[in-house]
């Protein structure tokens, strides 16, 4: 709550009418929604999970990491080979993939004991090469070239097919995620990660045992991502190592950076912007005169476009649209003080 108290510029009260707000719009939102519109959120409250996850490793604990694609395939495969060989229903299958996402955090987690900053981060990398590659070599020797397919789960006896149904899940889903953050970082924990962050030669010296403090952070961000990356999978209906990319990790990566390292608001907002950011440029470069000549260079036209923008937000907004955001509310704070001296001198 003060995180958000300091993103409106409002005391407590208002705040949580603020937090009210917002969970109204969004409850109500699949009411007037298109399926396109119901399917962009979907997206969103996915990337939310990933980028609340990656948060408290890098934004929180200071731990750097490019293996975030590999644990969100490794929770996707771990739902669909459960599913697809032994039948398993989802109230199992994640809570799977939550436990091969701990056991990845927890082997890919040792080097931070030794390595850091750039070192580290390529360290990483074998993560996520490694789980594509387990999961390629599956594909291959079962013949499924078109990937996993998973059949719609159930919950309650209800199968789980419409874009509304899955609306309501994922952001469920997202907002547990939302809460479990929250609710960490407050705990000694939470706190040893921005001692951590802050300088880890402190850190230890004020009794924090470093070691384990890491290798939590690892363990719990990789269970999270692997979480949502079995809902993905199940959102999708299939699981294929094409969609597990390493521009996929990039993606995440400036969704910390985007939002603003250090903040679950700033998780949420980078995830948004991410998502929604090539639908925005594809929409810019229809709307240009003779549009059908442009067609083909959309793909181009956004990674180059993405590219810029993290570029700029590194050069010239470190604190992402967060800090965008406090400054914009600190402004307004003023105009109103200037205004009420004003009125009051007249």
């Amino acid at each position: 709550m003060s995180e958000l108290s300091g993103m409106t510029g409002k005391g407590p009260g208002r705040s949580r009418l603020a937090v009210v707000a917002v969970a109204i719009a969004l409850l109500l939102f699949p009411v007037i929604a298109t399926p396109f519109h119901l399917d962009l959120a979907a997206q969103v409250f996915l990337a939310s999970i990933g980028a609340l996850s990656l948060m408290l490793l890098t934004g929180f604990a200071g731990q750097v990491s490019l293996g975030h694609a590999g644990l969100i395939a490794a929770g996707a495969f771990t739902a669909g080979i459960l599913s697809k060989e032994a039948g398993l229903p989802i109230y199992i299958n994640l809570p799977a993939a939550a436990i091969v996402g701990a056991l990845l955090g927890l082997l890919f987690g040792l080097p931070s004991l030794r390595l850091r900053g750039l070192y580290l981060a390529v360290s990483t990398l074998a993560l996520h090469f490694a789980v594509v590659y387990l999961g390629g070599e599956y594909e291959t020797k079962r013949g499924l070239s078109s990937g996993i397919m998973l059949d719609p789960p159930s919950l309650f006896g209800w199968p789980l097919t419409s874009g509304r149904a899955w609306y309501y899940i994922l952001l469920l889903g997202a907002v547990i995620t939302l809460w479990l953050c929250r609710n960490i970082l407050r705990t000694r924990t939470g706190r040893a990660w921005g001692a951590l962050h802050a300088h880890e030669a402190v850190a230890a010296a004020l009794g924090i045992h470093v070691p384990r403090a890491k290798l939590l952070a690892f363990v719990i961000s990789s269970s999270m991502t692997a979480v949502g990356g079995a809902l993905f999978a199940y959102y999708r209906g299939f699981v294929s190592v094409e969609a597990f990319s390493l521009y996929l990790s990039i993606q995440y990566v400036a969704m910390v950076i985007i939002g603003g390292m250090g903040s679950l608001v700033g998780a949420l907002l980078g995830a948004a912007f991410v998502t929604l950011f090539p639908y925005a440029i594809e929409n810019l470069i229809m709307a240009l005169p003779g549009a059908s000549r442009y067609a083909g260079s959309i793909f181009a036209a956004n990674y180059a476009a993405f590219g810029l923008v993290m570029i700029l937000f590194l050069m010239f907004e470190p604190r992402g649209l967060v800090g965008i955001w406090h400054r914009v509310v600190q402004k307004l704070r003023v105009v109103k003080t200037s205004a009420a001296k004003n009125g009051a001198g007249r």
